[in-house]
C-alpha cells in the first residue's frame, strides 16, 4: 500500500532580526570599547597635562632669573634635580663626569660638545653671551623633561 505523496506548500522564510536594539553581547563590546577608548583619553590627557606643567616649571625658573648667569645658574639647578630621577648620586657629579651623564642617552645629545659646556663654568663667568644662553636652553629643556617623564 502506497500512501499517496504529501502535498508542499511553499514555505516563506519568516522576517529578519531587526537591527535595533543589539543583542546584550553587542551592548558589552561597546561597553568594553568605551571604556578603553575613555581609559587611553584620560591617560593621554594626563600625560599631556603633565608635560606642559614641567614645561612651564622650566620656563619660568629660567625666566625668573636675572641674568644669562642666573639662568644658566637655573638650568643647571633644574637639571640636577630631574637627574636624581635617573642617577641618585647626580647632585655629586662634577665636571666632565657631569657633561658625560647628561650626554648618556640624550635624544639631543651636545652637553660634552656643544653649548652644553657653558653648564660646567656659565654661572660663575662674569659676563656671558645671551646667544649661548639661547643655545643652551632647548638642549637642557628637552633634557629636563626627558628625565622628568621617564617614569
Amino acid at each position: 500500500m502506497s500512501e499517496p505523496p504529501l502535498p508542499l506548500r511553499a514555505m516563506h522564510a519568516g522576517t529578519p532580526p531587526p537591527w535595533w536594539p543589539p543583542a546584550p553581547g553587542w551592548w558589552l563590546l561597546a561597553a568594553v570599547l568605551l571604556a578603553v577608548v575613555l581609559g587611553v583619553a584620560a591617560w593621554a590627557w594626563r600625560r599631556r597635562r603633565r608635560r606642559q606643567a614641567l614645561e612651564r616649571l622650566f620656563d619660568g625658573s629660567v625666566d625668573a632669573a636675572a641674568d644669562p648667569a642666573a639662568q644658566v645658574a637655573a638650568m643647571s639647578e633644574l637639571l640636577r634635580r630631574a637627574a636624581r630621577r635617573v642617577r641618585a648620586d647626580a647632585d655629586r657629579v662634577h665636571g666632565e663626569e657631569w657633561l658625560a651623564l647628561l650626554d648618556a642617552g640624550a635624544r639631543m645629545p651636545g652637553f660634552r660638545a656643544g653649548p652644553g659646556r657653558l653648564l660646567l663654568d656659565g654661572p660663575f663667568r662674569p659676563t656671558l653671551e645671551p646667544a649661548a644662553v639661547a643655545a643652551l636652553r632647548p638642549l637642557a629643556r628637552a633634557r629636563f623633561l626627558q628625565w622628568m617623564q621617564a617614569r
